[in-house]
């Protein structure tokens, strides 16, 4: 009897689940609403309740399922402790030991939902092939994960690969949601594009179609960036700068093959790659051979890709 594996991917608004043959292959997938209230004591059980209505569903039984894995957006340990995680409303739990328990003791392992997609896409993805990775999501903010020679890294806090709280610009006057300034997180996310093309807009004279929008896209700006729009490409140019000199420095640390780049940002395409490739190859000057940029490939099921191969290794080990 062929065993499966859950994949789960908790975000702030919508948990995607998904089934997979312990060969990669998806068999199913489906979201349902994430419930924060009660400081998100909701979450686990409905994650539980849905996973169940599936096998009973498609009339399968319970126990070919060996493990599920969950990627939660915050710092995890690689014990399963999170200390913090606004998003959801928890604090100071064991997210894997509660879930495992609700399915009837089957193995249950939690990690960071960047961590969780670079996995996804190291194991199915642009990743694929590879030993030590990058991987880089570009969306309200800036995340990573970090593959190297096969292993994911963690940190002692949990905090290895959070590289959108890096401080990159002094010269920035908000303050980030860390509550320093100058993050990577504000520059070279989305809401660090919107951010700067109006500032851009508000100081220069040029023409643009940008100036016309009441509620400005990072996609606009990207679209009208390909277009060859002059503030837009300004923007894109100098958010982006930020960022391949942060990947030049990442590169001097971990040494990835190399950087993958996701999020909702990341639909620009190569477009966004090719900028973000020239500043980082003016920035990273000790070596002639550069690591690798490229567009990631699975998307926003990156995550349960990489939550349902970290749960299969971690059964894997203990055979």
């Amino acid at each position: 009897m062929r065993k499966l594996y859950a994949g789960i991917d908790i975000g702030g608004t919508m948990i995607k689940t998904g089934i997979f043959a312990g060969t990669g292959e998806l068999i199913a997938d489906w979201q349902i609403p994430t419930v924060t209230k009660h400081q998100g004591s909701y979450i686990l059980p409905h994650i539980a309740a849905s996973i169940r209505d599936y096998f009973k569903n498609h009339h399968l039984d319970e126990e070919r399922l060996a493990g599920v894995g969950v990627g939660v957006p915050g710092p995890v340990l690689a014990n399963g402790y999170l200390e913090n995680c606004v998003n959801l409303g928890w604090g100071n739990v064991y997210p894997a030991d509660e879930l495992s328990k609700l399915l009837g003791g089957i193995p249950a392992i939690v990690g960071n939902d960047a961590n969780m997609a670079a996995m996804g896409e190291y194991w199915q993805g642009s990743g694929k092939g590879y030993n030590s990775i990058v991987f880089i999501t570009l969306g309200t903010g800036v995340g990573s994960g970090i593959i190297l020679n096969g292993a994911m890294l963690y940190g002692a806090k949990g905090l290895c690969g959070e590289i959108g709280h890096i401080s990159v610009n002094p010269e920035e006057p908000e303050v980030c949601n860390c509550g320093h300034r100058g993050c990577l997180d504000q520059m070279a996310s989305a809401v660090g594009l919107v951010r700067n093309a109006k500032r851009l807009l508000a100081r220069r004279t040029n023409s643009s179609v940008l100036a016309g929008i009441n509620e400005l896209s990072a996609k606009q700006i990207l679209d009208a960036a390909k277009e060859g729009d002059v503030i837009a490409m300004e923007t894109v140019d100098y958010c982006m700068n930020f960022l391949g000199k942060s990947i030049s420095d990442v590169s001097y640390v971990v040494d990835p093959e190399v950087f993958i780049i996701g999020g909702g940002v990341s639909k620009a395409g190569e477009f966004l790659i090719s900028v973000i490739r020239k500043h980082y190859e003016e920035n990273a000057q000790l070596v002639s051979k550069k690591a690798e940029i490229k567009l990631a490939e699975l998307g926003n099921q990156a995550g349960i890709y990489g939550a349902a191969k970290t749960i299969y290794d971690k059964i894997d080990k203990e055979r």
